[in-house]
């Protein structure tokens, strides 16, 4: 998959880690179809990637329509050639209890953060199953295995996008297709989305501490794409809480629940002309980072160590080895 110039679909390619991805290939080149609502900002990415010394074409799409999917990735081969790679990344999500969130609400964030995902897997396996060859990555998350108090629409579609991916998994290696899927669970991190998701608490969101710029999740969504990992998770905190949930499930739900309003809101009371993106895309400057950059990593170690465990496992094995023959030695 090292091509110079190989060919790469992003949804939600305007802002947040989808932003950030696109700046990630960018670097590499890449030929990238840029998937998004808002046609400003996806033309300001573009720029980006041409200055930068790739390819991109803006394709203003709301991946909540099946079709408009498709037609832009017919587009996308056209005008870059055939799709490598593809990473589902598009997302949105209401802030609030189940009680408070309206029937076309939590629908509106099933159609785009899961049924999205859905389509433009769809279009992906239209073009690279017949060529036996290509990528799809799924932006996921630890909410995928573990839910959180006041996102019941944005977790139970992160754990729809596991368990479709992990349905579709088995029926390539049934047909056995060279066609690969994978998805990276991601942290919180410091998006603009926290700046327009449509909320009904008091206080202005945030992402769930410890807080990782969207530059981490970028680099470990690129490296998915180009190594053969079942699943990446992102960030020590994304460890804990699929392994916590796996090992007691009970404790996690009484510390949700207790902690669980508190650690996604700030102290600051939510500004009331805030606008909101789940329906109708926000206009802005809005690029990569969100407003929590003081506040977040730019690096984790255990990320950095869980993509380098291969060489980091011969090192340990061969340490241990000299260690051993040492004090045999010295015995």
């Amino acid at each position: 998959m090292h091509h110079e110039r190989e060919v790469v679909v992003i949804t939600g390619a305007s802002a947040g880690v989808g932003r950030a991805l696109v700046r990630e290939y960018a670097k590499h080149k890449a030929k990238i179809g840029l998937i998004a609502r808002d046609p400003e900002r996806l033309e300001a990415a573009k720029n980006e990637v041409e200055q930068s010394g790739g390819t991109a074409l803006a394709l203003p799409c709301d991946v909540a329509d099946a079709q408009k999917v498709e037609e832009a990735a017919e587009r996308a081969e056209r005008e870059l050639g055939p799709i490598q790679i593809w990473h589902n990344n598009a997302m949105t999500t209401i802030l609030a209890p189940l009680s408070e969130t309206q029937p076309e609400e939590f629908k509106r964030a099933t159609e785009v953060t899961y049924l999205g995902c859905v389509y433009g897997t769809m279009a992906a396996l239209k073009r690279m199953l017949p060529r036996d060859r290509g990528v799809i990555v799924q932006t996921s998350s630890a909410l995928g295995y573990r839910s959180i108090p006041l996102q019941a629409a944005y977790c139970g579609a992160k754990h729809g996008i596991i368990g479709f991916t992990d349905s579709l998994r088995c029926e390539l290696i049934h047909n056995k297709s060279k066609v690969r899927v994978t998805s990276v669970c991601l942290p919180g991190v410091n998006t603009p989305q926290f700046s327009w998701c449509r909320t009904r608490m008091p206080r202005q969101p945030q992402p769930v501490p410890p807080i990782f710029e969207p530059e981490v999740p970028a680099r470990a969504l690129y490296w998915a794409a180009h190594h053969n990992r079942r699943e990446l998770y992102v960030g020590g905190s994304t460890v804990i809480a699929i392994n916590g949930q796996k090992i007691a499930p009970g404790i996690a739900d009484w510390y949700l629940g207790t902690h669980g309003y508190e650690g996604q809101q700030t102290s600051e009371p939510v500004d009331t002309s805030r606008p909101g993106n789940l329906f109708d895309p926000v206009p802005g400057n809005y690029a990569a980072r969100g407003m929590f950059s003081q506040r977040s990593k730019d690096f984790s170690l255990q990320t950095w160590a869980d993509l380098r465990r291969v060489p980091l496992g011969i090192a340990a094995a061969a340490a241990a080895g000299l260690g051993a023959f040492l004090w045999k030695e010295n015995a």
